[in-house]
């Protein structure tokens, strides 16, 4: 590849994650929804998008900029539960953890190690 290529190729990762973390600033400053919330419906929208099949197609144009963000992991847990339907119900409802368990385990991990090096209090308004 030429260097303008990947140039491109960085230009519409930074496209697409950035369209959504504007989706996701405009909801924090129009809206009162909680960031919680806002976490929910990007997961939503990125299990929406691998239903209908649309993910894919973004994922060939913006790469990392979908699939890393919590959209991608939405995208992962409805795939492998889509796969593990093809195995029966108790496929479909296991298939989405079978899917994100590294992810997961991963989280809970540092999460265990921050909790353990990083002392937490309650946020002051």
């Amino acid at each position: 590849m030429m260097w303008w290529e990947y140039l491109l190729k960085y230009f519409q990762v930074f496209l697409v994650g950035g369209v959504i973390c504007i989706l996701g600033q405009i909801l924090i400053n129009k809206t009162k929804m909680t960031s919680a919330r806002i976490l929910v419906l990007f997961l939503l929208i990125g299990v929406l998008l691998e239903a209908v099949g649309l993910f894919k197609y973004i994922e060939q144009f913006g790469h990392a900029g979908i699939t890393v963000q919590i959209v991608g992991f939405g995208s992962t847990l409805a795939k492998s539960a889509i796969e593990g339907a093809k195995e029966g119900f108790l496929g479909a409802v296991t298939g989405g953890m079978r899917g994100a368990a590294g992810g997961l385990t991963a989280a809970i991990v540092f999460g265990f190690i921050f909790s353990l090096v990083f002392k937490s209090h309650s946020k002051k308004l």
